[in-house]
């Protein structure tokens, strides 16, 4: 016999919200969200501070105020995640040297290891959320979602 929450999921699969494009955006976002935090846990890591993490040890030297604006974080954010990413001596924070008054980030040696090995959790979770879809169609929703987060590119 199926449980309540179950028959109840069902019939909301039914419902016009399923064909409204933000919604299952959002939703997927979700699910690939919950997947991806507790894949990086294992690295004492969510979402928002691998993504801080990551972009640090790319190497472009990014300001914390390129973090907020690529990231879509208020830069009270980003400045706390910072705060975390250097009290555990991932990242350090160093004049720009284009604009002294603002600061770059720059992943440590052990930032950067810890960035590499948290990029091959969250990857092996991306693939667990993607699974069933083919290597094509993920190609193709990655194309999209580009194109969705980048209109300018």
């Amino acid at each position: 016999m199926p449980k309540p929450a179950d028959v109840a999921a069902t019939g909301l699969r039914a419902s016009a919200l399923t064909d409204d494009l933000s919604f299952l955006l959002a939703r997927a976002n979700a699910i690939a969200l919950s997947a991806g935090n507790a894949a990086l846990a294992e690295h004492g890591l969510k979402a928002r501070s691998y993504s801080v993490l990551s972009l640090a040890a790319d190497g472009a030297g990014p300001s914390q105020r390129e973090l907020a604006e690529f990231l879509r974080l208020d830069p009270s954010q980003v400045v706390s995640l910072v705060d975390d990413l250097q009290s555990r001596g991932l990242v350090e924070r160093r004049p720009d040297p284009a604009d002294r008054r603002a600061n770059v980030v720059i992943a440590t040696d052990a930032g950067r290891s810890l960035a590499a090995a948290a990029r091959d959790s969250a990857r092996s979770a991306e693939e667990r959320v993607h699974a069933q879809l083919s290597a094509d169609e993920r190609q193709t929703l990655t194309d999209l979602l580009r194109a969705l987060a980048f209109p300018d590119a």
